[in-house]
């Protein structure tokens, strides 16, 4: 039966003078906090405390990294127990979605999720063999009664990830009862929300127009107004802020902006509201919208996070048949430079305003996210994300900004993740590349060692902790 173990000196270099001393950096920062500023954890977890009910619902359902690779191999969503839109039968026998699951673990292989997995089987549930068709059940029934025991729940493991703080991720439209429940129960772990207002900012989400106007029933506004519009938005943001959050996020197709003046927004907002907008409109208000985000952000002091160039739910099958976020999110190029161009003539120049741009085009970041960021007070980059958060994304990441952003222009890592079980994992990478790169400096001799050891706790955690004021 092959053996699971977690090599020590795993994602270091292979020549032993550089991992000497990648491992000296790693000792000082692998049991420092995790500071995960951006997710999409469910607050219920934390706010309910309640088991999770089995391995398949913790480890499968979830993860749209997971089930998106089996998909890719020819097995069907409702064989892995995805719910259907229009509530068609799934699978719902648990043990044989996590059969299928093991029978196929070798699809994973060299993946980040191969990485992530076998790190919270290790680590999480003490595992110490390899997942595959013939340890199946085995997995299945000690991850089962791993589970029914009360150190293996939401907060407790929360406390024994080291979580110093944890950020979900809320429509305008949502009241934030589980981050009420949590802040009642008097439990000391720290779930805050973000300001995720693509809902009532994207003119071809479903329900638009009807999404406005619960917006203006939730803060007594106008919402088919402008001026009302967007005061509907300062209030639910500062609302946000009493339950914690410290930003919002934006997932738009493209980072174009604009600034126009308010008949001209008037204008948009009306066709949008009743449908007659053209794509062109549609990508007019989504970045007229970036644009008042940010001077909203330069007046409540809201962290702006930009997550752009996915063509999202690219499979009209998978969006008909199961709706959205199904895996089905596919990258496209980006354009930074031309299309911030409106936002940052209008703010990009304040030292009170953070804007972290992310990208999904790597093409982007010596030629255009960099220079940026090392330009403009506002901006900073954030991590690799998505399809690049992996070993060898981290390395690209990292050699392509640094030289011309600096390290303190970037704001160490997030997980931006579903998968609560991943979490460590996603930092433990992070961390052992972060500590790769810094010993590769000393040893060349681009970097002083008492400079990597400073720099090493503010990839790992002091970042991240500033740059999103936490």
């Amino acid at each position: 039966m092959p053996a699971l173990k977690l090599h020590p000196d795993r994602l270091f270099p292979a020549g032993t003078g550089t991992r000497n001393v990648a491992r000296r950096l790693y000792s000082t920062i692998e049991r420092l906090p995790i500071v995960s500023p951006h997710g999409h954890t469910d607050p219920r977890w934390f706010a309910d405390d309640e088991p999770w009910s089995d391995a398949s619902a913790l480890f499968i359902t979830p993860d749209h990294y997971v089930f998106r690779m089996l998909y890719s191999q020819g097995i069907p969503l409702e064989d892995l127990g995805i719910p259907r839109a229009d509530g068609g039968p799934v699978e719902t026998d648990a043990r044989r979605i996590w059969r299928t699951f093991a029978a196929n673990y070798h699809l994973f292989r060299g993946t980040p999720s191969r990485l992530w997995l076998d790190h919270a089987f290790a680590t999480v549930f003490d595992i110490d063999r390899r997942l595959d068709a013939t340890t199946a059940d085995w997995y299945f029934d000690h991850i089962n009664a791993c589970l029914a025991k009360p150190e293996f729940r939401p907060r407790a493991l929360f406390e024994r990830f080291n979580i110093e703080v944890i950020a979900t991720t809320e429509s305008p439209l949502d009241q934030l009862g589980a981050h009420r429940k949590i802040r009642d129960s008097g439990w000391a772990g720290r779930v805050i929300t973000a300001y995720r207002p693509d809902p009532v900012v994207d003119p071809e989400f479903p329900g638009f127009r009807d999404n406005v106007v619960r917006l203006g029933g939730l803060t007594g506004e106008n919402t088919l107004r402008w001026s009302g519009y967007l005061n509907a938005h300062r209030i639910r943001r500062d609302y946000f802020k009493t339950m914690g959050a410290t930003s919002t996020d934006h997932g738009h197709p493209t980072a174009r902006t604009f600034s126009f003046d308010a008949a001209q927004c008037q204008r948009l907002l009306d066709r949008a509201l009743d449908g007659s907008m053209t794509a062109d409109e549609a990508e007019a208000f989504r970045g007229q919208m970036l644009t008042e985000m940010a001077q909203m952000s330069l007046d409540d002091g809201l962290v702006m996070q930009i997550h752009p160039g996915a063509s999202r739910n690219h499979n009209p099958k998978l969006l008909r048949e199961f709706g959205r976020d199904k895996g089905a999110d596919i990258p496209t190029r980006t354009d930074y430079v031309r299309s911030l161009g409106p936002l940052l003539e209008r703010v990009g120049n304040e030292r009170g305003l953070t804007v972290i741009l992310f990208t999904l085009d790597e093409t982007t970041y010596a030629r255009e996210l960099a220079p940026l960021a090392g330009h403009y007070p506002a901006l900073k980059l954030g991590p690799p994300w998505w399809f690049h958060d992996s070993v060898e994304g981290m390395q690209r990441y990292l050699g392509a900004v640094v030289e011309t952003a600096g390290f303190y222009n970037t704001v160490g890592f997030n997980d931006d993740t579903r998968a609560f079980m991943s979490i460590p994992a996603r930092h433990d990478v992070w961390r052992r590349i972060a500590c790769r790169v810094l010993a590769s400096a000393v040893l060349e001799h681009r970097l002083d060692e008492d400079e990597a050891f400073e720099l090493a706790p503010e990839l790992a955690y002091g970042l991240a902790r500033k740059a999103y004021c936490l």
